[in-house]
C-alpha cells in the first residue's frame, strides 16, 4: 500500500481560469470542493490541513472567481472551486462560472470526486441541488459535507442533517459528512474518504445508527 498522504505538507500552487492554465501533473488526483459563495470551502480545506490561511478566506462572498490548487504532498490536488449564488454578480459573470465548471467537471481526466459543501444550519438551496445533480452525473456517488455544525444547538442537529439528505436526495451509497471548524469533528473522516479514494478503496458510508 502507498505511503499515507501528509496534509500538513500542503502547498498552494496555482488559480485557473481555463484548462490550460490547470496544473500539468497528471500522476497526481484531484479532489473538488464546490459550494455557495459563503458555505466555508477554504476554511474547511484550511481546517483538514491545520493551517490557519493557506486557502485564502475572503470576507467578500463571492470575491474567489477562480479554480484554486492546493498541493497536498506531491500525492494529491485539494481544488477549491468558486463558490455559486452571490446575488451581486452579474449574469455574464454567473454565465461564465457555469461555463469553467462544466468544462471541469466534465473534461479533467485528474479529477476523482468533486464533493458539495452545503451550511447545516439551512436547508439546501435550488442551486445546491443542481449542483448534486451535476456531481451526479460525473461521478457515482455525491459525498456531502455540511459545515458550521458547531452553529447548531444540540437538538436541531439530527433533524438538519435529515433535511439535507431529504433536499439532496442522499441514498446508501452516498456519504454525509458533519463538520466544525471550530473543533476536529468531520476532519478524520474527509482525510480518511480523502485516502481512501486515492487508492481505490473508499466504500459505501455505514451509519452508527440502526
Amino acid at each position: 500500500m502507498e505511503a499515507n498522504i501528509n496534509f500538513q505538507n500542503a502547498k498552494f500552487e496555482k488559480s485557473a481560469v481555463a484548462k490550460n492554465q490547470y496544473p500539468d501533473r497528471p500522476e497526481m488526483l484531484e479532489f473538488a470542493f464546490a459550494g455557495r459563495s459563503n458555505v466555508g470551502k477554504s476554511s474547511m480545506i484550511n481546517k483538514v490541513l491545520n493551517r490557519k490561511s493557506l486557502a485564502r478566506v475572503s470576507g467578500t462572498p463571492g470575491k474567489t472567481i477562480t479554480i484554486n490548487f492546493y498541493n497536498i504532498d506531491e500525492k494529491i490536488y485539494m481544488v477549491d472551486l468558486p463558490g455559486y449564488g452571490y446575488a451581486k454578480r452579474s449574469k455574464e459573470e454567473v454565465a461564465k462560472w457555469g461555463t469553467m465548471m462544466e468544462d471541469y467537471l466534465a473534461n479533467r481526466k485528474n479529477l476523482v470526486q468533486t464533493i458539495l459543501l452545503v451550511d447545516s444550519r439551512h436547508t439546501p438551496t435550488r442551486q445546491d441541488v443542481q449542483m448534486a445533480e451535476w456531481i451526479r452525473h460525473y461521478h457515482d456517488r455525491l459525498i456531502v459535507i455540511a459545515t458550521k455544525m458547531d452553529k447548531l444547538k444540540k437538538r436541531e442537529i439530527e433533524e438538519r442533517l435529515e433535511d439535507i439528505a431529504q433536499t439532496l436526495e442522499l441514498n446508501e451509497d452516498d456519504i454525509l459528512v458533519p463538520f466544525s471548524t471550530a473543533d476536529d469533528e468531520g476532519r478524520g473522516t474527509v482525510i480518511d474518504m480523502l485516502e481512501m479514494m486515492r487508492i481505490g478503496e473508499l466504500v459505501p458510508y455505514e451509519n452508527d445508527e440502526d
